[in-house]
């Protein structure tokens, strides 16, 4: 358990890795308190470019001497232990602090602290109930993985007692946190080098569920996820899904393009019509678990439907980045094949001549167990680009290669490099054609990239 008093006292904090979707956010929180902040990174990216506008210091490349002066040190699960800046962390005597142990010191600050948790959705279903609160006027704290424009990034501290939070099941993170509505959207077999099997996976959403000490809002519709919250008991339990055998369900009036309007149902009474702007009909339960949470802290409906309407995604969540020559090229986080598979059946709705899927593949683990899988979602695209996998946290012990993705997927050609993509791309692509990069890394460059390369001024 993570001392609460650990900040007591500290001026300087130092972040290891301070573009990371997961440090972002609390470092933004910290400077909020007016701590001193340095970081470091290896790679640049938009992100530190926002972190680099709030008068953050950050040292490219992670090196020892970087932390001088510091005296609190926090890192992230994908620093690997022979990272000499966490070397010297530890060995300056200062506290060190993993990432996942300060989140659950912050989702200890508040009395009502929504933590979603699932497999696909988070960041979306957390950036939903982050707009209801927000058209509500609520001064919340928040905590999310992507970026929301409406609070310029990704975390902030809050005067209310209502947070949101990003919760996730990577290496037990959220197993740290104090969650009193705990949120389970899905669960799907992911993270198995850490979890081994999906029966290990669902034990451990019980084990954060049983954390709640006021409700558990789960999606009714998913097997995986009713076995996680059939043990849990001692608070409200509320369920979301397509059937009406839920507390809260949809009813789908009209799709075109973007839009969806839909109604939303509560134990069979009608509480409002409302109008969604993102693709994919799975956003439409994101939609319902943000809103069963909101209501559950008091938001009222006609709140929770404005919240709704007015949500136009968070960044690299279909993100359309530029239309040029008839050209749409869009970016999405998935990364994934269920969420890619989602994703490029939403696309595929659209009405564009083509679906070019542009696959950054991350972690060779995931790539390894999952190969089979990712091919036949990047089939549904009529034509799919593969880069070199991102390792990130990992070391390619699997002997595992794009070219393998590329050589079980038909319709996939194989450009190592973002410069080559870009290249390639930038002479294949035509008038009609949807072009969407698809992953968690830096691929999001690729569709810029190629966006400049069209002629585009971003």
């Amino acid at each position: 358990m993570t001392d609460k008093n650990i900040l007591s006292g500290k001026k300087h904090i130092h972040f290891i890795g301070i573009g990371g979707s997961g440090m972002f956010p609390l470092a933004q929180i910290l400077h909020q308190q007016g701590y001193n902040l340095t970081g470091s990174d290896n790679n640049e990216t938009e992100t530190l470019d926002l972190v680099r506008k709030m008068g953050i210091p950050v040292f490219m490349g992670q090196r020892a001497e970087n932390i001088a002066g510091a005296d609190l040190i926090v890192y992230s699960s994908a620093i690997m232990a022979d990272n000499p800046e966490l070397m010297a962390a530890r060995e300056s005597g200062a506290p060190v602090l993993e990432r996942k142990d300060l989140l659950g010191l912050v989702t200890t600050w508040y009395d009502s602290a929504i933590c979603f948790c699932g497999t696909h959705g988070k960041t979306t279903a957390t950036s939903m109930a982050a707009q209801i609160l927000h058209e509500w006027g609520n001064d919340f704290g928040c905590v999310i993985g992507g970026k929301l424009p409406i609070i310029g990034g990704s975390g902030r501290v809050g005067s209310s007692e209502i947070m949101v939070c990003e919760a996730d099941e990577y290496v037990d993170t959220f197993l740290k946190l104090s969650p009193d509505i705990a949120v389970i959207l899905n669960i799907d077999a992911d993270h198995l080098e850490y979890f081994k099997t999906l029966e290990n996976l669902k034990s451990s959403f019980t084990k954060f569920a049983s954390k709640a000490t006021k409700c558990v809002i789960y999606n009714g519709g998913d097997r995986n996820t009713c076995d996680a919250a059939g043990p849990i008991d001692g608070v409200e339990k509320i369920t979301f899904g397509w059937e009406e055998t839920n507390d809260y369900y949809p009813k789908v009036l009209r799709r075109e393009g973007l839009l969806t309007e839909f109604e939303i149902y509560y134990r069979g009474e009608k509480l409002f019509e409302t109008e969604l702007h993102i693709a994919g009909q799975h956003n439409i339960l994101n939609a319902l678990a943000a809103v069963a949470a909101a209501r559950f802290v008091g938001v009222p409906s006609d709140i929770c439907k404005r919240g709704i309407a007015a949500f136009r995604g968070a960044l690299r969540r279909f993100e359309k980045i530029a239309e040029i020559g008839g050209v749409t090229i869009c970016d999405d986080y998935g990364h994934h094949p269920t969420e890619i598979a989602a994703t490029l059946r939403a696309a595929k709705e659209l009405g564009f001549k083509r679906i070019i899927a542009v696959h950054q593949p991350f972690t060779y683990s995931r790539t390894y167990r999952l190969l089979d899988d990712f091919a036949e979602a990047l089939m549904i695209a009529d034509e799919s680009v593969v880069t070199e996998i991102m390792g990130s946290r990992e070391k390619n012990t699997y002997g595992i290669y794009a070219s393998d993705l590329v050589a079980k997927t038909p319709n996939a050609t194989l450009t190592p490099t973002f410069d080559e993509c870009v290249e390639y791309l930038k002479w294949h692509v035509r008038a009609g054609d949807l072009v969407i990069t698809l992953g968690c890394g830096d691929v999001y460059k690729v569709a810029k990239g190629l966006a400049r390369a069209l002629g585009a001024k971003i």
